[in-house]
C-alpha cells in the first residue's frame, strides 16, 4: 500500500532521530567532556525526562532543539549557516507533523530533501534512506503529472480526431528512461559517484557503456582522460589532479568518466575512447583498482564493519580496504586504530596494488567534522592534513597511481565576506579545511572551458536525439505528425495551402521533433544573410534552442517557431549575431523579454495569457520576418504565423486576437494587409510614445485631463449629501451638518508611510476651514490616490493625450488611412485604460475615528475595490463598515445618550444633539440630521420608551422646574420645526408624571 505524504514525513523524522543522535552526543562530549549532563540540564532543564536520558536516545524534536540552542557553543565549528537553516526548517516540519497537519507533495519532498541534506552534512548513513524516500516520491509525482497530461490532451475540444497518446517530443527522442517516462528531472539527482561505486543508480550513470554513449567528450574532459590513461599506463601524466569547479560545475561527471574508463570494459564498447587511446599513445586501456572516498557518505565518528569483518575507522583505512581488502588493510591497521597518518605505507600500497585510481570527493565536508583533539575514530583535524600530505606525496612517488581530488571553487582569498555564503564549504571549520587541503594538495592546472557550438550540438544529439530504434518511438512520432496534419487539413482557411498536401505529413515525420516551419524559416529566410552559414548557422542555433528546452523541461509535442526561446541570452545571441546591433533593443521591447510588450499583454488579458499567445505570436513573427525586413516581399502572412504558433487542440482565433493586439500596440511591428513584419524603423506607435514622453515636461495638461475625468465621475455622489472634489485648502470645504466626501488632489497621494501627504492634508482640512477652526468634524471622510498607482494613471493619461494630438494633426503628419485608423483604435483603447485606472488609483478612504471622548483621534485607511463610481464605492464601503449610518435605531440613540453621556442634566436639546453628532468623532457618523430626527420619532412611538428610548418636551420651565408639552409612548409631529424641543430622561418624565397624579388626588 502506498504511503501518504504524512507517513513519509514521519519516516523522515525517525531517520533524523537515528542519524542525529550519535552526532549530537559526540559533539557535546567533545566540547564539554564530563560536563555534558550539566549543560544538558541547563538547556533542557524544563524537560527532566530528557535531561536524565542519553542524548542518543532523544527524539527528533529534542535533538533539533538542542542543535538550535547550542549552535554557537557546540555546532558552529562543524556545520555552516546552510545547515542551521535546515535545523530551523525541520523544527517547523516536525511541529506541523506532530499537530496532524496535512502535507502536500511539495511539502513532503522539501521535508525529505532537507532531512537528507542535514543527515549528509553529519555523514549519517541514514541520509541514503532519506534519499530513497525522496526519489520514490519524485517518481510518484512525475507519474501523476503524466497521467494528468494525458487526460488533458485526451479531452481537448478540437475539430477532427486528435490521438489520445500525442506525447511531448522529449519523451520520444530521448534515450534515457527517466525522460521517456516523463521523469526526466530525476536525472538531475542521479549523477552520484558513491551510488555508482556501491552499484546503485540508473544505467545512464552506473553502466560504463551507457555512460559514454550519452557523454560527449569535450576538449577539457578528453585531456583529463588522456592524462589518466598515460599515468595509469606508466607513460607520464600528472599523478595528482585537483578538480576545482563551482557548485554543480561537472566535477562528479568527470570523476564518473575516470571511474568507468578503468573499469575493465573493452575500449571498443566505450564511445569516443579509441580517440583517447590514440592521443595518449597507448594501445590498450589500463584496468585499475578504483578507490572512491566521498566525504559526506563516510562518518568520522562511526566505524564501519565491512563484509569480511574488518572494522574501518579512518579514510586511510577505507582507502586501504578498497585497494586490497583485509590484506591491504592490515598494512595500516595500527594507524587506523590509533588514528595516526600511515605515512609511507600508502606508497607501498599503491605500488603493490597498482595501477590504482583514487577519487576523493566532498573532502571538506568530512574534514570539517573532525575535532582538534583525537577523540574521534577518524582522528583529529590536524591529522587529516598530515594524511593529505602523505597521500599526495605517495601518489607522486608511486609508479602508476592517479589521485583525483575535487574541492569547491569558493574564493577564500581576498573576499572574506563571501565565505559564509558558500553552501559547499559550511562553517568556519569548513573554510579552514578548504584552505588547508588546497595548500597541502597543491594546484594542478586543468583547463575547463564551455563547449564550442559544434560540440554543443553533438552533446545535444547524443543526449536527446539518439536515432529512433524502438517501434513505440516510431509510432509516437507518426501519431504526432498525423495529428498536426489532420489539424491543418480540417481547417484549411487558417493555414497555408501546402499544409493540406499529403507531402506535408511526410515532412512532419522527417523533421521530427522540429516542425518543418522552423527549417523553412532558417534555410529560406536566414540563409539569405551573408554571414549566416546554412549548416553551421542552423546547428549553432538549434543547439542553443535544444539546450534551453532541456533546462526548462519543454513539454510541447513539436518544436515550433513560437517555442524558440528568444528570451534566452544564448538563443538571442544566435538570432542577432547576423543582424545589425539595433535588433537587440527591439527584441527586448516588442518580441520577448521580462519587460516586453507581448509579456505585458499576456499578463493583462487572461484568455491570451493562459496560452502565452502574444509571446508565441511575437516569436514566430520575429523568426520569419527579421532577416527579410529590408526585402521587397517582406513579412509573413497571418496564416503562416498561425502555422508557427498553433498546436492541435488550440483555437487559431486566440492567436489571431493576439496578432491584432500586437499590431495595435507594438512600436516596430508593421502590417500591410495580411502580411506582418518587424522592422528597425518605428511605426506611428513610436510617435505616440515620444509625444507621451514629452508630456512629462507639461504636467499641467495631464492634471487638467485628470481633473476633468474626476469631476465627471464625482457628479454621482453615491450616498453622500455632497462631494467636494479636489479642494485647494480647507476653505473650499464648508462646515455643515451633513456627511460629505472630500476627494484630495494628486498632489496629496496616500502611502503606508506615517504622516504621508494625504493624511497630512486631511488633518489640515479637518482641523480648520480657512482661518476658522472646523466645528463639524464628524461629517467628513476623505478619498486619496495611491502613490504607487499614480504613475500608471499618469502614463495612461499621457498616452491618451498623445494619441488625441496625433488624430488632431493627422493632416499635418500626412498619416495614411491605415495609420489614422490605428491611431483612433489606440485612442479608444487607451481611453478605456484611463477609465479603468482611475478607480484603481483613487482607492484609499481616510476616515477619522475616536474611541471615546478622552482618546486621541485615529485615522483609518480603507482600501476600496469594485467597479462603481468613486463616491458610490466609498459610501458603500463606509455603510458596510458602519462608518456612515443611513438609518439609526432609537435604542442605539438611547445607548449613545447614556454611554457618553450626551444628557445635559435630565434632558438634552434636540438641536444640541444634532450638533453633537456632527461635531464629535466618537459618535456614529450620520448621513444627515434627518437620520437623527427619524430615530427620535421612532423612539417616541415605542411602548417600551422607559427602557429603550426617551420622552419628549416642548421646553423646560426653569421657574416651575417642569417640562411643558411632555409626551412619550406615541408619535410626535413637528419635531424638526421646534427649536426648543428636548429629549427627556425616562426617569425624569416618570417623576413629573407621578407628581402630577399626586397633586390631582
Amino acid at each position: 500500500m502506498a504511503l501518504s505524504n504524512r507517513e513519509r514525513v514521519g519516516k523522515a523524522i525517525d531517520l533524523l532521530k537515528q542519524g542525529l543522535g550519535p552526532f549530537v552526543e559526540r559533539e557535546f562530549k567533545n566540547v564539554y567532556n564530563d560536563q555534558v549532563h550539566a549543560q544538558v540540564v541547563r538547556l533542557m532543564g524544563q524537560d527532566r525526562l530528557l535531561a536524565d536520558r542519553p542524548i542518543s536516545q532523544w527524539d527528533a524534536a529534542a535533538l533539533l532543539r538542542i542543535l538550535w540552542e547550542a549552535w554557537n557553543d557546540v555546532f558552529r565549528q562543524t556545520l555552516g549557516p546552510a545547515e542551521r537553516t535546515l535545523v530551523r526548517e525541520l523544527q517547523d516540519v516536525r511541529n506541523k507533523w506532530a499537530h496532524q497537519q496535512p502535507f502536500s507533495s511539495d511539502d513532503a519532498y522539501r521535508a525529505l530533501d532537507s532531512t537528507g541534506r542535514l543527515l549528509a552534512a553529519v555523514s549519517a548513513p541514514e541520509a541514503q534512506e532519506a534519499e530513497r524516500f525522496k526519489m520514490e516520491l519524485l517518481r510518484i509525482r512525475f507519474d501523476e503529472q503524466m497521467r494528468n497530461e494525458r487526460r488533458r490532451m485526451a479531452g481537448t475540444p478540437i475539430e477532427g480526431q486528435v490521438p489520445n497518446n500525442l506525447k511531448p517530443w522529449r519523451e520520444v527522442v530521448t534515450p534515457h528512461e527517466d525522460v521517456a517516462s516523463g521523469r526526466y528531472q530525476q536525472a538531475e539527482f542521479a549523477a552520484d559517484l558513491w551510488q555508482v561505486h556501491v552499484g546503485e543508480g540508473t544505467d545512464e550513470y552506473k553502466n560504463p557503456v551507457e555512460f559514454f554513449r550519452r557523454t560527449y567528450l569535450t576538449e577539457s574532459l578528453k585531456r583529463l582522460l588522456v592524462g589518466a590513461v598515460q599515468r595509469l599506463s606508466g607513460q607520464g601524466g600528472d599523478p595528482v589532479v585537483q578538480l576545482q569547479t563551482n557548485f554543480g560545475g561537472g566535477k562528479t561527471h568527470s570523476m564518473l568518466a575516470l571511474y568507468h574508463l578503468v573499469s575493465g570494459t573493452a575500449p571498443g564498447e566505450l564511445v569516443g575512447i579509441d580517440g583517447v587511446l590514440a592521443e595518449a599513445g597507448v594501445s590498450r586501456l589500463p584496468t585499475a583498482r578504483r578507490v572512491v572516498l566521498v566525504g559526506n557518505k563516510i562518518s568520522p565518528g562511526n566505524p564501519v564493519r565491512k563484509s569480511d569483518g574488518t572494522v574501518v575507522r579512518t579514510l586511510w583505512g577505507e582507502l586501504a580496504w578498497q585497494l586490497g581488502g583485509k590484506k591491504a588493510f592490515e598494512r595500516v591497521r595500527a594507524d587506523d586504530e590509533r588514528a595516526t597518518s600511515p605515512g609511507d605505507a600508502l606508497r607501498e600500497l599503491f605500488n603493490e596494488y597498482g595501477p590504482c585510481l583514487v577519487l576523493i570527493d566532498e573532502w571538506v565536508a568530512y574534514a570539517r567534522q573532525l575535532h582538534d583533539q583525537s577523540d574521534l575514530p577518524a582522528g583529529s583535524f590536524e591529522t587529516q592534513f598530515t594524511f593529505a600530505q602523505a597521500l599526495t606525496e605517495s601518489a607522486k612517488l608511486a609508479k602508476n597511481c592517479l589521485l583525483v581530488v575535487s574541492l569547491p571553487a569558493s574564493d577564500t582569498a581576498g573576499l572574506p565576506y563571501m565565505q559564509a555564503e558558500d553552501v559547499e564549504v559550511g562553517g568556519q571549520r569548513g573554510r579552514e579545511a578548504l584552505d588547508r587541503l588546497r595548500n597541502v594538495i597543491g594546484r594542478v592546472e586543468s583547463s575547463w572551458r564551455p563547449a564550442s557550438a559544434e560540440e554543443g550540438f553533438e552533446i545535444v544529439r547524443r543526449r536527446l536525439f539518439k536515432p529512433l530504434t524502438d517501434n513505440s518511438q516510431f509510432v509516437a512520432r507518426d501519431i504526432a505528425a498525423r495529428a498536426f496534419y489532420d489539424f491543418y487539413r480540417t481547417q484549411p482557411q487558417e493555414f497555408p495551402p501546402e499544409c493540406r498536401d499529403a507531402e506535408y505529413e511526410k515532412r512532419l515525420r522527417a523533421a521530427y521533433p522540429i516542425h518543418p516551419e522552423v527549417f523553412d524559416r532558417l534555410y529560406t529566410d536566414w540563409s539569405t544573410l551573408v554571414k549566416f552559414q546554412r549548416t553551421r548557422g542552423v546547428l549553432r542555433l538549434m543547439a542553443a534552442v535544444i539546450h534551453s528546452f532541456w533546462e526548462q523541461g519543454d513539454r510541447n509535442p513539436l518544436i515550433l517557431p513560437c517555442n524558440i526561446p528568444i528570451d534566452d541570452s544564448r538563443v538571442q545571441f544566435e538570432l542577432t549575431r547576423y543582424l545589425s546591433d539595433n535588433w537587440v533593443p527591439i527584441i527586448e521591447r516588442d518580441v520577448d523579454g521580462p519587460s516586453s510588450l507581448p509579456l505585458r499583454l499576456d499578463s493583462e488579458v487572461t484568455n491570451l495569457g493562459k496560452f502565452a499567445a502574444c509571446r508565441r505570436v511575437a516569436r514566430a513573427l520575429y523568426l520569419g520576418s527579421a532577416p527579410t525586413s529590408t526585402a521587397a516581399n517582406r513579412g509573413l502572412e497571418d496564416r503562416r504565423i498561425r502555422l508557427g504558433c498553433v498546436i492541435p487542440g488550440e483555437a487559431p482565433a486566440v492567436f489571431g486576437d493576439a496578432l491584432r493586439r500586437l499590431a495595435a500596440a507594438a512600436t516596430y511591428l508593421y502590417q500591410d494587409g495580411p502580411r506582418y513584419w518587424y522592422s528597425t524603423q518605428p511605426t506611428v506607435t513610436k510617435l505616440a510614445e515620444d509625444r507621451a514622453e514629452l508630456l512629462k515636461r507639461d504636467p499641467e495638461k495631464v492634471v487638467q485631463e485628470l481633473e476633468k475625468r474626476l469631476r465627471a465621475d464625482l457628479r454621482k455622489a453615491g450616498d453622500f449629501a455632497r462631494v467636494h472634489p479636489l479642494p485647494r485648502s480647507g476653505q473650499d470645504v464648508p462646515d455643515d451638518l451633513d456627511a460629505r466626501l472630500v476627494v484630495l488632489g494628486i498632489d496629496h497621494p496616500y502611502s503606508r508611510e506615517p504622516n504621508n501627504l494625504a493624511e497630512t492634508e486631511a488633518k489640515a482640512i479637518l482641523a480648520s476651514r480657512g482661518s476658522a477652526p472646523r466645528i463639524y468634524a464628524n461629517t467628513l471622510v476623505f478619498l486619496a490616490a495611491d502613490k504607487t498607482r499614480l504613475q500608471d494613471l499618469d502614463e495612461a493619461i499621457r498616452r491618451y493625450l498623445a494619441w488625441e494630438s496625433i488624430i488632431a494633426e493627422q493632416t499635418i503628419l500626412d498619416l495614411s488611412p491605415h495609420q489614422v485608423k490605428q491611431a483612433e483604435m489606440q485612442q479608444r483603447a487607451v481611453d478605456s485604460v484611463v477609465n479603468a485606472r482611475l478607480p484603481e488609483t483613487y482607492q484609499w478612504l481616510l476616515v477619522p475615528t475616536q474611541q471615546n471622548p478622552q482618546a486621541a483621534v485615529e485615522w483609518q485607511a480603507i482600501r476600496l475595490t469594485g467597479q462603481d463610481t468613486l463616491a458610490g464605492r466609498s459610501s458603500k464601503r463606509l455603510k458596510n463598515d458602519e462608518l456612515l449610518v443611513m438609518s439609526f435605531a432609537a435604542s442605539r440613540l438611547r445607548m449613545e445618550l447614556d454611554r457618553v453621556p450626551l444628557w445635559r442634566g435630565d434632558h438634552v436639546a434636540i438641536k444640541q444633539l444634532i450638533d453633537d453628532f456632527a461635531r464629535y468623532l466618537y459618535l456614529p457618523r450620520l448621513k444627515e440630521p434627518s437620520v437623527l430626527l427619524q430615530a427620535i420619532r421612532n423612539g417616541l412611538g415605542l411602548l417600551t420608551w422607559e427602557q429603550d428610548s426617551f420622552a419628549f418636551a416642548d421646553e423646560y420651565d426653569e421657574l416651575s422646574g417642569r417640562y411643558r408639552g411632555l409626551q412619550f409612548g406615541r408619535q410626535v409631529n413637528g419635531i424638526e420645526t421646534n427649536a426648543k424641543a428636548l429629549l427627556v430622561k425616562p426617569e425624569a418624565a416618570r417623576r413629573q408624571l407621578e407628581l402630577s397624579v399626586w397633586l390631582h388626588r
